[in-house]
This record gives structure tokens, sequence and C-alpha cells, in this order.
């Protein structure tokens, strides 16, 4: 550290670095937009839907959608079958406590790195629009082979409140971390 800088202080050459970094990742990503339901059609699909318009109005493409039933094999074979040609896939459904949500669990067995503060802040921005329901929530989030993957409520307020101010806000700067 040069002798000028106070400790915690960035070197500016490093601002600079990650600022044009951060600039860089501004493109255009490629999403994946997984629905785990054992009712949903794309005709009653309203929470994939949602993901699938706030991602696109964020200028990003979706670029693989689908619905697979709730079960942990089915929701495993479209990730590993999918995520390796996109930046990302967020799953709604299948992240609450009945006995046939197990996306979380299919979720976090493919995780390289968890991103912990994700479910966190989910629940605690759930927590002020649902109350304590919110703990119901496992809304889990991570990286697997270098790309995204979260996985929210199948409601659509809840998608809604996870791509407006989790998600999205963040999209770029992930990327830009995981070199997307």
């Amino acid at each position: 550290m040069p002798s000028h800088q106070h400790p915690g202080q960035k070197h500016q050459g490093h601002q600079d670095e990650s600022h044009a970094h951060h600039d860089d990742a501004r493109k255009s990503l490629k999403l994946g937009v997984i629905t785990a339901s054992d009712t949903r059609t794309r005709e009653t699909d309203e929470s994939g839907a949602v993901v699938r318009v706030l991602v696109e109005a964020a200028g990003h493409r979706v670029a693989h959608y689908e619905i697979v039933p709730d079960e942990a094999a089915r929701i495993r074979a479209a990730i590993t079958a999918n995520l390796p040609a996109l930046d990302a896939i967020i799953i709604n459904g299948g992240t609450g406590i009945s006995p046939r949500d197990t996306t979380v669990e299919v979720v976090r067995a493919v995780l390289d790195k968890e991103l912990a503060g994700f479910g966190e802040l989910f629940r605690m921005l759930s927590w002020q629009e649902v109350g304590s329901k919110a703990m119901m929530s496992r809304a889990v989030a991570g990286v697997s082979g270098g790309k995204l993957l979260v996985a929210i409520p199948g409601s659509p307020a809840a998608c809604r409140l996870a791509l407006e101010r989790l998600i999205i806000p963040e999209l770029h700067h992930i990327a830009a971390q995981l070199g997307l």
C-alpha cells in the first residue's frame, strides 16, 4: 500500500480497473427461465411470464424457457442440460416446504458457491410484504460451473420482488465477477 494511502482505501488504479470491468459487463446476458410445477402450462405460467418479461425489459435475452414437474431428477436434468450454454438460470417454484418442493435441494447440490446473502435478503424483503410467512421461503442463489443459478418462489409477487429488488440490480455485477 502506498504511504499516502489510508488503510482500507483502494488504490486508484484498482478502482479504475474494477469500473472498467463492471462497464464491460453491461452486455445482454443469455438467461434461462425454468418453472418447476406439476400444474402449470405455458398458458397458465404467470410467474414464468413475469420473470421473462422483467429479464427482457432489463435488456437481457431469455434463450431458454421450460416448465418441468416438481421432480428432483427433472429439475436437475433441466439445469445440467441448459446452464452450460447460458449465463444464468432462474428457476421459479418448488422452494417451499411441501414434500414435493425439491428445487432448493437440487440447486444446492449443483452449486460450487452459494450466495447466502441472496436468500437472506429475499426473506427480509418478503417479510416486509407478507410478514412471518416469509420464513417458509427457501430462495437460494449461487454459482454453478461459473454461471449464476437462482431459485425463487413460484408466486408472481415473489418473482417480481426477487427480480426487481435483487437479481436485476446486481446481474451485471455478478456477471462481471464471473467473467461472463
